[in-house]
């Protein structure tokens, strides 16, 4: 648990090595944007980064579109987007030796 109470939220990589403790900078407030995850502190939505992200948008444009945003943020976007992918996607099976 965090100073704050709140569980962290790491994305770990196959070597074992903390990537992003994400639950800091992301936020869902029903109040905000009609309780999609956002930048904490902004009205920018995690779903808008990545579009921009996925439309080949570098973190430096991004930035620049979104000056409330740090190059933080968007690693934090990434990296829950990352753990919530690998919730989501069920394990690829074994293949087997030929």
């Amino acid at each position: 648990m965090g100073s704050d109470g709140a569980a962290r939220c790491l994305v770990v990589s196959e070597t074992g090595k903390e990537i992003m403790a994400y639950r800091n900078r992301i936020v869902r407030n029903r109040k905000v944007c009609g309780g999609a995850p956002v930048i904490k502190g902004t009205r920018v939505t995690l779903r808008t980064v990545l579009a921009s992200l996925a439309e080949g948008a570098s973190v430096e444009e991004i930035l620049a579109d979104f000056p409330t945003l740090t190059a933080d943020d968007v690693r934090a976007v990434i990296a829950f987007a990352a753990a919530s992918a690998e919730e989501d996607l069920p394990a690829s099976p074994i293949p087997a030796k030929l």
